[in-house]
């Protein structure tokens, strides 16, 4: 692990790794974490990516922690007065640190100083799909590729993707086959305390704003390098392992099944139009992973990586 200290944040430093290209392929792949996995969790995809490239080389990786996460022990120092620490910036912030880490790692790195210049690959989890696609809506023209693993819902407050057993028109004759009242009331509450945009987290990172970024999954359509399309793949979880890893923390699975799995797929399907329907693929189905897909299946985006890359080189 390296660190390196932004030009625009000099009080404080970011971990980070850097994997060299092994072709001349001006092209950068950059990870992005969501907020319950560091950086260190793409390692074995990584790994697994470069042996899949052997022949056909492998382009420069980089990954980091943010601010606050991981081994990047230091809080974003634009922090340090905010009212509420655990809603300390917002995804602007966050693109605009990725976008100086991605000029500084582009000129001493690569060599290149024209960043705009340089196509990017993003390769994100959860909220880190949120971070590439404002990110290319951002610096239209320069992101070349996504591989989004179930990218968080970013237009909801979560709460809501399930029934309120107490409100007036409830009906609780229409609930499915083995979902409660009792059950739809405990996932809910249990909903607000946890996943609610309300909620902070140690990072400092606030979701609270998403639904304003990003009202949409299916738009605003993205632009790439020669003013065309992303090539672009959407994966979603594996139902089954998903809804079993969800009843662990409390709802039980035929709720998950019934209500919060389909609303992410739809929203996925919504996701897969962000660019040209001839360089998209998805939503496509993480065999045996639950949300976290770079942690439960590395083979797997491995190998959806080393398509994308193909695709993107031609």
């Amino acid at each position: 692990m390296s660190f390196i200290t932004l030009d625009t944040k000099p009080t404080a430093q970011i971990c980070y790794n850097f994997h060299e290209a092994t072709s001349q392929e001006q092209l950068l792949v950059v990870c992005l974490n969501g907020l319950g996995l560091p950086q260190e969790f793409w390692v074995p995809a990584i790994t697994k990516f470069k042996e899949l490239r052997q022949e056909a080389a492998s382009p420069a990786i980089l990954t980091y922690d943010r601010f606050g996460q991981g081994q990047t022990v230091d809080r974003d120092p634009h922090d340090a007065n905010a009212p509420d620490p655990t809603h300390g910036h917002d995804a602007t912030v966050v693109i605009k640190d990725l976008r100086q880490l991605i000029v500084q790692i582009a000129r001493e790195k690569l060599g290149v100083s024209d960043v705009d210049s340089l196509p990017i690959v993003f390769m994100a989890n959860s909220i880190g799909c949120a971070v590439a696609r404002l990110y290319a809506q951002e610096y239209s023209g320069t992101v070349a590729g996504l591989l989004l693993l179930d990218s968080m819902v970013a237009n909801t407050d979560f709460v809501s993707v399930f029934p309120d057993p107490d409100a007036e028109d409830f009906d609780p004759t229409t609930l499915p086959t083995g979902v409660s009242v009792q059950g739809l009331r405990g996932t809910r509450m249990g909903t607000q305390k946890i996943f609610h945009p309300d909620v902070g987290n140690k990072e400092g990172f606030s979701r609270r704003n998403f639904r304003t970024l990003l009202p949409a999954s299916d738009g605003p359509a993205l632009k790439g390098p020669g003013d065309k399309g992303p090539f672009l793949t959407v994966v979603g979880h594996d139902f089954d392992t998903f809804a079993a890893e969800s009843a662990k923390m409390g709802p039980p699975e035929a709720v998950t099944n019934a209500y919060l799995n389909p609303y992410w797929h739809k929203y996925n399907e919504g996701l897969a139009k962000i660019t040209e329907a001839t360089r998209s693929k998805g939503p496509v189905f993480a065999p045996h992973s639950g949300h976290f897909v770079q942690r439960d299946n590395p083979d797997f985006v491995a190998h959806e990586l080393d398509e994308l890359i193909s695709r993107i080189l031609g």
